[in-house]
């Protein structure tokens, strides 16, 4: 049996997240019917980790195991072959044994856009969200520059879920303007991150920068762990999944077309 690692990338527009659930058609249940059409065998897909409703991923790193005769690196166009439009197969590779997708991962990074501008782009509807109102930059700057190092992230993440430990680190967290005039970013790197953890920071830093809240309030949640201290959860679309990190190996490395002459 051989052990199969791919980069997946995927709008979530349609989707009712990366896991299979039973409201709704889920990403993994896509890529597990058309590795089941491939193979005839039943896959169970493990993936670095979950993405919510409507959001999505430009570097999802899943494995499986396969007594398949599909040499690892055709797995990508024997499965693109069936996909819809919206999902994407980027790179398969064979894996060593005992990697796994999910407990091997040492920095998740994900990017959250914002169109800022008088009007929504129909372009971008689904991928950044939109803000018309003026934003002090500056401010969100500084604002993320305090999520850096280890933290207590409760306040940051969803009322009602349960963890083991709300700690987490984060190593990067910045806005930064792209070059296509209009277009915000904030980028985001850590360990690991709690349930809508990201697009409650990213509320927050919004609100930070309408000047309705301000970075001693950023402070205030991260010291008190209360979620009502912190500002509102961004709307899905914005997010990204946008690069994984394990000790050998980036998925930085391998997005990127493989143009053949």
């Amino acid at each position: 049996m051989s052990r199969i690692r791919m980069i997946v990338q995927y709008d979530g527009t349609a989707y009712v997240g990366w896991q299979t659930q039973p409201n709704g058609l889920s990403v993994q249940e896509r890529l597990e019917a058309e590795l089941h059409k491939i193979t005839g065998e039943e896959i169970r897909l493990h993936a670095s980790g979950r993405t919510d409703s409507g959001v999505h991923a430009r570097a999802q790193v899943v494995h499986f195991d396969t007594d398949s005769r599909v040499p690892p690196d055709k797995f990508a166009y024997a499965l693109n072959a069936g996909l819809p439009p919206d999902i994407r197969v980027a790179y398969s590779c064979p894996a060593p044994a005992d990697f796994h997708a999910r407990f091997d991962v040492v920095r998740k990074h994900y990017r959250y856009t914002v169109w800022h501008a008088p009007h929504g782009s129909p372009f971008l509807r689904n991928t950044a969200l939109h803000v018309h109102h003026p934003l002090d930059f500056a401010a969100m700057e500084e604002a993320a520059a305090l999520v850096i190092g280890e933290h207590d992230f409760s306040a940051f993440k969803a009322a009602g879920i349960e963890m083991k430990s709300t700690v987490r680190t984060v190593y990067e967290s910045k806005w930064f303007k792209a070059e296509e005039p209009g277009l915000i970013c904030y980028q985001i790197a850590g360990s690991g991150f709690l349930y809508n953890m990201v697009r409650i920071l990213v509320g927050t830093m919004l609100e930070i920068g309408g000047r309705r809240r301000s970075t001693a309030d950023l402070a205030r949640a991260l010291e008190s762990g209360q979620r009502e201290d912190a500002g509102p959860t961004a709307p899905a679309h914005g997010l990204a999944l946008w690069r994984v990190e394990y000790p050998a190996f980036d998925t930085e490395d391998y997005i990127l077309p493989d143009i053949r002459a």
